[in-house]
């Protein structure tokens, strides 16, 4: 895929803010948002594999990465 499933922003920090801001921000895109239509012949996964996966295709595999409790 030429985009990236994660994404990166900067929130605007406010000199009298009483915290100490979380920078940078990040949020995932999912695939599907970038496949206007389904194009023909799609490779796809096994059964088993797609149930495990949770797709058929691999165009549309998004994996998550938790980020709670990194840094701890």
């Amino acid at each position: 895929m030429s985009q990236p499933q994660e994404r990166v922003y900067y929130p605007f920090v406010g000199p009298f803010d009483p915290c100490p801001p979380i920078t940078p921000k990040t949020y995932s895109t999912p695939p599907q948002l970038f496949i206007h239509f389904q194009p023909m012949n799609l490779p796809q996964f096994s059964p088993a594999e797609a149930l495990k996966l949770g797709t058929l295709w691999p165009a549309l595999y998004s994996p998550y990465e938790s980020k709670w409790g990194k840094g701890r």
